[in-house]
């Protein structure tokens, strides 16, 4: 059976892979969210190029409306994937301080166990 150490840091790994997770995903939103709002960007700047926006303006109107709208909604998204980084990396946090301490704990105990036979071993030299 694992200690207690080996156990929580199996699971700080874990959390860290977690956190990563969470990040390449708000990363991915952030990313999304740019794209949004450049499409709206270059669909407002064709409109005054003479080109099939005056014909057709509630077509591009709408265009834009839905880029603006997938912008915020994955700047939403993201937003959320932060908090869940935040949270996750308070995990990591208080598993990693954990994980310390039963390191310190093992060691402790390591030390007093190799105390403790040297002592019996004097004693049972007499």
């Amino acid at each position: 059976m694992a200690g207690r150490s080996d156990r929580l840091k199996q699971l700080v790994e874990l959390q860290k892979k977690v956190t990563e997770i969470h990040e390449m995903r708000r990363a991915n939103y952030l990313a999304r969210a740019a794209a949004a709002d450049r499409e709206a960007k270059e669909i407002l700047e064709a409109r005054g190029e003479g080109s099939m926006s005056d014909m057709f303006p509630e077509v591009y109107s709408r265009f834009v409306e839905r880029a603006i709208a997938r912008g915020r909604e994955n700047e939403a998204l993201a937003k959320a994937e932060g908090l869940k980084v935040a949270a996750e990396t308070a995990r990591t946090n208080i598993i990693e301080r954990s994980w310390r301490e039963a390191v310190r704990e093992e060691e402790r105990k390591a030390e007093e166990r190799a105390a403790l036979d040297a002592v019996e071993q004097r004693l049972s030299l007499k």
